[in-house]
């Protein structure tokens, strides 16, 4: 089933004349009621009749986190503050929060491309969803709530928290699609289990829709064998509009983005240079709609690459790949890059592992060291092995191929890593603390 099928299925020339009209229109609108956007196009000597074809998006600076802190509260607002009608913000925990706003045109736009993400997940109108993200200034919580609501489902808002409700809820009300981050979806089989409640036999749950942290297809059949479901994975940023840029079709073939809403580009993280189709590298994203808060050419410093060939659902949407990690994410451990998710790969696909982990780097001397504490599997861990210390050399062996360091490795009991009911926390990069 497809939601918006006029737009969803658009032909490439179609879409890209869409895309070049509402792009012309939003870079005048930029122009004339953002100074900032003003004064960086005079810098980058561009005016928005300049804007002749999609190729010229590449002649409009960058915009960045840093900006829109350097304009904190409301400095990037194209209308005024008395038609905003919500605001959304970051936690703010590195610095001042990143601020966004909505018309009540943005706020249709966005439960309509919600509706077409659960839609494309498989989600269905009599179907009842828990949402587990919390409600607040984050945009989690309330962008799949409106979204949901637009497609004809039953929302639960239990929010994020009290975990042992959150498994009542589902029994008495028939729950059939859980909505929140990856890591709490494991932690919630885990307390359902405690409980003597077993999510496969005695709860109704059918489909996950999981996002607002990088997960492996490792953490993805963890989650479905736990839950006996289809999990499917939803990509969002608020500073774009929040979830509902790209989703999940059944197929799992990559995430489709909403084209006829936001351009996306690939560019080389360290140069910004556009990338040729179907590179690796950070996805940066343009609003072709939003009034409140338009973006343009924001980088996400989340990193992917594109997919541009047919998709057997019948959406003609170039889809991008599953964000394997974030620029600003990256280690570097002793001059080599690396990413939490290759390591959360590897432990997902070890036998005798829980898929729990922490990354703790820290310095010896002039050196860097990388320790990665495991939990074992709560059934213990796989007859494969001896013994503790042989998983141990094997999980160790397999992350040195994949990293092309050697790690310390730590097993430790089941349950001992700190849970969240939000995103989890996989890296403590003590480094500056030892160079104090």
């Amino acid at each position: 089933m497809i939601w918006d099928r006029k737009y969803e299925t658009l032909s490439r020339e179609e879409l890209q004349r869409l895309q070049l009209a509402r792009l012309k229109e939003q870079v005048a609108r930029v122009y004339e009621k953002v100074p900032y956007y003003r004064r960086c196009m005079e810098e980058a000597g561009v005016r928005p009749e300049d804007i002749r074809s999609l190729d010229d998006l590449a002649r409009l600076p960058f915009t960045t986190k840093d900006d829109l802190r350097q304009n904190y509260p409301f400095g990037l607002f194209a209308v005024p503050l008395d038609r905003v009608i919500r605001i959304h913000a970051s936690s703010g925990t590195t610095g001042k929060p990143t601020v966004v706003g909505y018309t009540k045109k943005d706020l249709r736009t966005w439960a309509g491309l919600i509706a077409r993400i659960v839609t494309m997940a498989g989600v269905r109108r009599g179907d009842i969803a828990q949402v587990c993200f919390s409600y607040g200034l984050f945009t989690g919580g309330f962008g799949l709530h409106y979204g949901l609501e637009r497609a004809g489902v039953t929302v639960v808002p239990a929010a994020a928290g009290n975990t042992e409700r959150h498994i009542r809820l589902m029994q008495d009300f028939g729950t059939t699609v859980i909505v929140g981050t990856p890591s709490y979806a494991l932690y919630m089989a885990e307390v359902a289990r405690s409980l003597g409640v077993d999510p496969r036999r005695d709860l109704r749950v059918r489909r996950g829709l999981f996002g607002a942290e990088p997960w492996s297809e490792g953490m993805r059949a963890e989650i479905e064998a736990a839950w006996g479901i289809k999990a499917f994975d939803n990509y969002g940023l608020s500073e774009v509009i929040g979830p509902g840029v790209a989703g999940e079709c059944e197929e799992k073939r990559g995430l489709h983005i909403n084209e006829d809403h936001f351009l996306v580009e690939v560019i080389d993280p360290e140069t910004g240079r556009p990338l040729p189709p179907g590179e690796r590298g950070e996805l940066v994203f343009t609003t072709l709609t939003k009034e409140a808060f338009p973006v343009i050419r924001y980088r996400t410093r989340d990193i992917s690459r594109l997919m541009f060939e047919p998709c057997p659902c019948g959406r003609t949407t170039i889809r991008m790949e599953r964000v394997t990690g974030r620029s600003d994410d990256m280690l570097i451990i002793r001059g080599v890059n690396v990413f939490p998710s290759q390591i959360e790969e590897v432990i997902t696909s070890t036998p005798g592992l829980a898929p729990h982990y922490l990354i703790i780097v820290d310095k010896k001397g002039y050196l860097d060291e990388i320790e990665v504490q495991v939990e074992l599997s709560p059934e213990g861990f796989s007859d494969r092995y001896e013994d503790l210390a042989s998983l141990e050399e094997q999980l160790r062996n397999r992350l040195q191929a994949t990293l092309s360091l050697t790690p310390r490795v730590k097993l430790v009991e089941f349950g001992s890593l700190e849970r969240t009911t939000g995103k989890a926390r996989r890296v403590i990069d003590r480094r500056k603390e030892a160079a104090k």
